[in-house]
């Protein structure tokens, strides 16, 4: 799921980094790769950005360092230069050969979206992009999954495979909604999954508490879209899969905490956590005390009570 991969690659070659950067990396919709990437270069060798090869894809980079004065290239000219503030979102169309001259320190967020990734979501074609160059835009929810998945890169141990498909499914469908006039559907949602469905997906995800089943295997299962199944999954568990299989790995160790002779750091592992750290932090947040506490309090609690 981590990987440096093709992308991070390529972007590391662009930006002139020492080392190609991690990728968390997803194929949820119908096949198609996206990707997410950190970058960061605090001593750059002032020069002009490479170019991606020309395809039908976008980037959408969140900041997190001002850039000031930034010399914007399109299609092999200098369009414009414009300052560039940390917390803001810009859209780059792969097609238009976009490129920039790297003087100054860097520390922004990617997400690579291709242009049938978006068309997924609908039946249509979403509308073209508003990649205006040098257009900053003040996105929170961009700034929000950019921040949930820079956690999974810090700590890959604890970002299961359907974590990063929901999170990169969230982001294109916001991409989509916001910036390519893509339509909410107005229509509820009917219902979830049929009980068989709902059964077989559950005893899925419980068989691989690690989560490193992705949410396009699961709705293949069902000859299902992988935002249709999301979307009926929580309807009929009140959960996206990520958090249901959270619950599961809690509900799992409390199981496991039963046993006298294993060890916190054991039962973590066993019950799908990277590690007791983790474990620690799930299990308190959920529980609302920590697993050694609700351990001694369940060893305490009278026979009927168990």
């Amino acid at each position: 799921m981590i990987q440096t991969g093709a992308f991070g690659q390529k972007l590391g070659q662009i930006l002139h980094l020492k080392d190609a950067p991690p990728s968390l990396m997803t194929r949820s919709l119908r096949g198609v790769q996206l990707a997410f990437t950190e970058t960061r270069n605090d001593n750059p060798v002032p020069g002009l950005s490479g170019s991606f090869a020309l395809e039908d894809a976008f980037l959408v980079s969140l900041k997190l360092h001002d850039f000031p004065d930034c010399e914007l290239w399109e299609n092999g000219k200098c369009v414009m230069k414009a300052d560039v503030p940390a917390g803001t979102t810009y859209l780059y169309d792969l097609k238009r050969d976009p490129r920039y001259v790297i003087d100054k320190p860097f520390h922004s967020l990617f997400f690579y979206l291709p242009r049938s990734a978006l068309d997924s979501l609908t039946e249509h074609r979403v509308g073209e992009l508003a990649c205006d160059l040098g257009v900053a835009h003040d996105d929170a929810i961009v700034r929000h999954i950019g921040a949930s998945l820079q956690e999974g890169l810090r700590r890959p141990g604890e970002a299961n495979q359907l974590f990063v498909d929901h999170m990169m499914l969230a982001l294109t469908a916001h991409v989509a909604q916001a910036y390519g006039g893509l339509r909410p559907d107005a229509k509820p949602t009917r219902g979830g999954l049929a009980p068989w469905q709902m059964r077989r997906a559950c005893e899925r995800i419980e068989s691989d508490l690690g989560g490193k089943i992705s949410l396009q295997q699961i709705a293949a299962e069902f000859d299902l879209s992988v935002s249709h199944f999301s979307r009926a999954f929580r309807s009929s568990t009140g959960l996206p899969p990520h958090q249901w299989l959270l619950r599961q790995r809690v509900k799992a160790a409390k199981q496991l905490m039963t046993v006298p002779d294993l060890s916190l750091s054991e039962i973590a592992i066993s019950a799908g956590f990277a590690n007791q750290s983790h474990f620690t932090r799930v299990f308190s947040a959920a529980v609302g005390v920590s697993p050694g506490a609700w351990r001694r309090e369940a060893q305490n609690a009278p026979e009927s009570e168990n």
